[in-house]
């Protein structure tokens, strides 16, 4: 009798249990509406494939709404379980252990295994992946939502690389249908197990991506997003005013000051990991007046940084020291240079210039080109004579990479990660943007890599970075807040809810009831 009412009491509790999920299920509508996003680039396709992610957040904005990956910045977690549902360090920090969750499926329906996982891993060959090749000894497939990653010695770094926007190492493609369509099938039609599905591409025009309803995480609140590439400002703010894009991304200058006069809209500042620094390309060769410290620091102090803020960012991008963005973990936080025209006339004319320097093109990241104007006028002012040299983005990265682009030249970066990973790209000898190095900043870099102590890696970082100061390795301009523009329709734009990210959480955005 008493097991008799056990089991009617569990069956009981499983109906409740089953019509509550069913309610709650129901209780969210069905994908709907549809939300026009102007970037401030033209997109490019190779965006759409993980494997050769550049060191910039620009492409997570797309790689995040088509994509996931085992862990990533979610709504309040800066580092949040999403393919995987758990993972697990061992005690001597050589060995993670992630579980996958179960019953992910690709837009495509095959269903999610630990084999996809190592096969994005193998195949990724973008920012960071040197520093992870060379660091990760063996993954391990125990079964088939099980997965360990052995490393060669201890790396605090480890999920640092592998589970925010430092690289997209973490993000899983499909493995059957990748080796069926190659590479480039794969950059015409991508498949993914995001929030959104591909559904075409128009070269230098839009992407258009509609709902995935099965989403693991929840289910899309709009149904259709429009990616278009808008990359003159111009364009961006007025689409925003006549209702034909719902978000533009990194506005600047007198479009931003326009979005701001708008009742209608709103201006919001973006707290992600972006910095604006000008590069010496040529430092490190001899023959180069760029070689001449008194030069770098000149142009370090012939920039106002308050005053290009103002100019530029409307005051709400704070000057910057040092080429770590402020927020992340282990920056140093120091005050930027003085501006001091007439020290940087001085240093001019100690380094052999009184009559000032002619120093050639100054190539700006497109399309910035409010902060690289006023930067432009500054270092004209005090002599550096510079004309400014607008390139396409894919090119600026591709000639930096490559290291072809020399004399001053300006650049952004905003992806997540913290100050080593920062380091590794930028300032390491062997970073893949940087122009040689140091041997005494590459033994630290190296050193703190090892070190699982908090506090002393955090010294070695320190120390990194007074040294990129004290040796004027850098001009910093100013932390980038990115200004996004949002239009009337939107009831939650959700940027800002993703951890250093700038782009919204799309799964979570909302467009006003009764939109079309």
């Amino acid at each position: 009798m008493r097991s008799s009412r056990r089991r009617i009491t569990l069956l009981f509790t499983a109906t409740v249990l089953m019509l509550g999920a069913t309610q709650e299920a129901a209780a969210q509508a069905a994908p709907a509406g549809e939300a026009v996003m102007a970037w401030h680039v033209t997109i490019a396709p190779s965006w759409f494939d993980p494997s050769t992610a550049p060191p910039q957040i620009t492409p997570f904005g797309l790689l995040y709404a088509i994509h996931d990956a085992m862990l990533r910045p979610l709504p309040g977690q800066k580092m949040g379980n999403s393919l995987a549902e758990s993972w697990k360090e061992s005690p001597d920090g050589k060995t993670y252990e992630f579980k996958l969750r179960r019953g992910l499926k690709f837009h495509n329906g095959d269903s999610l295994t630990a084999e996809d996982v190592k096969f994005s891993f193998d195949r990724y060959k973008g920012a960071g992946a040197k520093t992870l090749q060379e660091r990760v000894q063996q993954i391990e497939i125990v079964d088939s939502l099980t997965i360990r990653f052995h490393l060669k010695e201890p790396w605090p770094d480890f999920l640092t690389f592998y589970g925010t926007s430092a690289t997209a190492a973490g993000i899983v493609v499909p493995k059957k249908y990748l080796t069926q369509v190659g590479d480039d099938g794969f950059k015409k039609h991508p498949i993914g197990v995001g929030p959104y599905k591909f559904v075409s591409h128009k070269a230098g025009i839009e992407v258009v991506l509609e709902a995935n309803p099965g989403y693991w995480r929840k289910v899309p609140h709009i149904g259709r997003l429009v990616m278009k590439s808008v990359p003159e400002g111009t364009t961006r703010a007025a689409m925003l005013r006549t209702g034909e894009a719902d978000i533009g991304f990194a506005l600047d200058g007198e479009d931003a000051a326009t979005v701001k006069r708008d009742p209608r809209l709103q201006l919001v500042p973006s707290r992600h990991a972006s910095i604006y620094w000008i590069e010496f390309a040529d430092q490190l060769d001899p023959k180069s007046p760029w070689h001449d410290k008194r030069l770098r620091m000149a142009v370090n102090h012939a920039l106002d940084r308050k005053a290009i803020s103002e100019a530029a960012c409307l005051g709400l991008c704070p000057p910057a020291g040092v080429v770590v963005p402020r927020v992340m973990d282990f920056a140093l936080q120091v005050e930027p240079p003085a501006y001091d025209a007439k020290k940087a006339k001085q240093l001019l004319a100690e380094a052999g210039y009184p009559n000032g320097l002619d120093a050639g093109d100054f190539v700006p990241i497109p399309p910035f080109f409010a902060t690289a104007e006023a930067a432009v006028n500054y270092l004209n002012a005090v002599g550096i004579r510079v004309k400014m040299r607008a390139i396409e983005r894919p090119a600026f990265y591709a000639q930096w990479q490559e290291k072809k682009l020399h004399g001053l030249f300006m650049t952004a970066m905003g992806n997540a990660g913290n100050a080593a990973s920062r380091v590794e790209s930028f300032i390491y000898s062997k970073g893949g943007y940087a122009y040689g190095g140091y041997p005494d900043i590459d033994d630290m870099f190296l050193q703190q890599a090892r070190e699982r102590d908090v506090r002393k890696r955090e010294a070695l970082l320190h120390k990194i970075q007074q040294l990129t100061i004290d040796r004027a390795m850098f001009a910093p301009i100013m932390d980038l807040r990115a200004l996004m523009g949002v239009g009337p329709k939107v009831a939650e734009h959700t940027i800002n809810s993703l951890h250093l990210v700038p782009f919204p959480s799309w799964e979570d955005m909302k467009l006003k009831g009764g939109t079309p």
